[in-house]
């Protein structure tokens, strides 16, 4: 009786020791897990009246509604006001007018060369973000209204390229959908969208708003029905009508690789969509730009190696030459140097083609090319003495420039 009594302690007390070995094993990769998970980084992009700061109030409040965690940065300089609160925003750092007044600058000026001044500092914000990253799911960046100003701005190609290799990356680009009913309008946004997508190489979602006032499926069914977009321009027989009609073909790749939801900031439509859409995006960036990046750093890092062990070959030579002596670097000296170890190889070489013409020369007499001394006479010398006696005095200078 005792013995079954002892032997099943031991067996409770090994299934204590695994259930505590499971625990400690879970918890383990639930640290790493949380260790390598990184938020996504949404960049806001579009045009003026798009409705970008207003979606950007709608997302914030289906973050907080769902409880997940978000941070949100505001680059635009010029904004008066915001309708969220940002955790970090760039008109805290820089005074947009001041800017201005002291630049004597206008409007635009204003707001790139505040980005500017923030993107120098743009290090700390991301110290910042990083420290907080194991705890949020998404970083919101929200642009200024004028496109151009972050899109084609060396500040602009910084925050971005800063962001993009340290999280995961995805452009959303707001489309004004009522404005682009008419097909050419509708291609003039598709173009600047696929210019910013291919010169940025970030996945991107393209986010037609304000659905609750147009529905978007016209512009969805352009981008993947060829014809139907032909047949929207049958009625505009225009140059701008031609032209629209050629690009069209040219962006079919280009809608391929895009992703499109219909969102609408004042109601909310389409927002769980929007969501599924920047994940789907998000796994684009590691599938193709992280690839990209780190090959990009490791040909960097292979390059600074062979620089190194380059140089470390050299600093050895040098020591085994002077055997862990101190030695001056004479500069003049050095200069000495080259200059007769130059001088020298010049005499060198008009010596050598001395000698190799005037082996020629015999050779041709030896063989009977020439017929006779008489032609050379003719040709200045007055006998054959004279010649040979310039010969010797030839021979004798070049021996002496040598000596020097």
């Amino acid at each position: 009786m005792s013995e079954t009594t002892t032997s099943t302690t031991d067996k409770n007390n090994v299934n204590n020791n695994n259930n505590n070995n499971n625990n400690n094993n879970n918890n383990s990769n639930n640290n790493e897990n949380k260790e390598d998970k990184k938020p996504i980084n949404i960049i806001v992009l579009g045009m003026a009246g798009s409705g970008k700061t207003t979606l950007l109030q709608r997302i914030r409040a289906h973050l907080h509604e769902n409880k997940i965690p978000g941070y949100i940065i505001n680059l635009d300089p010029a904004v008066s006001k915001l309708p969220y609160t940002p955790n970090i925003d760039i008109r805290d750092t820089v005074n947009y007018k001041e800017v201005m007044k002291q630049f004597n600058l206008g409007p635009n000026g204003g707001i790139v060369t505040s980005l500017n001044l923030f993107s120098t500092k743009f290090d700390k914000v991301l110290e910042i973000v990083e420290k907080r990253s194991s705890s949020l799911d998404y970083i919101i960046l929200d642009t200024p209204g004028q496109i151009e100003v972050f899109t084609w701005s060396a500040s602009g190609a910084i925050i971005t390229e800063l962001m993009a290799s340290s999280f995961p990356t995805v452009l959303v680009y707001v489309v004004d959908t009522p404005r682009t009913v008419d097909p050419t309008t509708f291609m003039s946004n598709m173009l600047y969208a696929c210019s910013i997508m291919y010169k940025s190489k970030l996945p991107m979602v393209v986010a037609f708003n304000k659905i609750d006032i147009t529905n978007h499926r016209f512009a969805e069914e352009w981008m993947s029905d060829f014809d139907s977009f032909q047949d929207a321009l049958t009625n505009d027989p225009t140059y701008m009508g031609n032209l629209t009609r050629s690009l069209s073909l040219v962006l079919e790749e280009f809608y391929s690789t895009l992703q499109s939801v219909g969102v609408s900031a004042v109601d909310g439509s389409g927002i769980d969509e929007f969501f599924e859409k920047v994940g789907l995006a998000a796994q684009d960036y590691h599938k193709y730009y992280k690839a990209d990046l780190e090959k990009i750093k490791k040909e960097k890092s292979d390059k600074e190696q062979a620089e190194a062990n380059k140089n470390w070959e050299k600093l050895k030579r040098d020591l085994e030459e002077s055997k862990g002596a101190k030695v001056a670097y004479d500069f003049k000296k050095d200069k000495k140097g080259e200059k007769q170890e130059k001088t020298k190889n010049i005499y060198d070489d008009e010596e050598d083609d001395y000698r190799e013409n005037y082996e020629d020369d015999r050779d041709m007499e030896d063989s009977g090319e020439y017929e006779s001394y008489e032609d050379e006479q003719e040709e200045g010398y007055a006998n054959e003495e004279e010649r040979l006696e310039d010969q010797r005095a030839y021979e004798s200078l070049m021996t002496s420039i040598k000596k020097i």
